[in-house]
């Protein structure tokens, strides 16, 4: 499984892992001081001596790349800690079609609808449902009506 840490962040690891067993360190030391398997270290040292040093840096990932840059995606997730209304939507409720519709907007990127929940997700966000209050509701009749009427009605006291 592959470690926590940015690209950079691995290359880093794995190039001060092979500075330390060329300044004569064991591997069991490179890995306790960095907190990765033993394997680990002796699998960067034998690319280092196969390919030379660029074999420990970072590779591009694959995949097909993101749509959005991350400054933007910043931005879209600040989006969602505002209303939607001060976006000029006229309820307080974010949907995946509204945010696609105010990506397009905004950059000229389409996302599919469908897809948004899954990259909110992938975010930390899930879905949410408004509370729905209705409009009649009066807190003091409630009160009132399980003060006097709910004893009355209720076979035990």
């Amino acid at each position: 499984m592959r470690s926590k840490g940015s690209p950079a962040e691995l290359e880093h690891r794995r190039l001060l892992a092979v500075r330390r067993l060329l300044e004569g360190f064991s591997s069991e030391e490179v890995s306790e001081f960095l907190e990765v398997d033993r394997s680990s270290v002796r699998r960067w040292f034998r690319a280092f001596r196969r390919q030379g040093w660029r074999a420990l840096f970072a590779q591009p990932a694959s995949g097909r790349p993101s749509k959005l840059t991350r400054t933007q995606e910043k931005i879209v997730l600040r989006w969602l800690r505002q209303s939607p209304t001060e976006h000029g939507f006229i309820t307080e409720l974010w949907t995946a079609g509204r945010l696609a519709e105010l990506i397009q907007e905004e950059w000229e990127v389409s996302f599919n609808r469908r897809y948004l929940p899954r990259w909110l997700a992938a975010r930390g966000f899930s879905p949410q449902k408004p509370e729905r209050v209705p409009r009649e509701r009066n807190p003091e009749v409630i009160a009132a009506w399980l003060g006097n009427e709910w004893q009355r009605i209720k076979k035990k006291r």
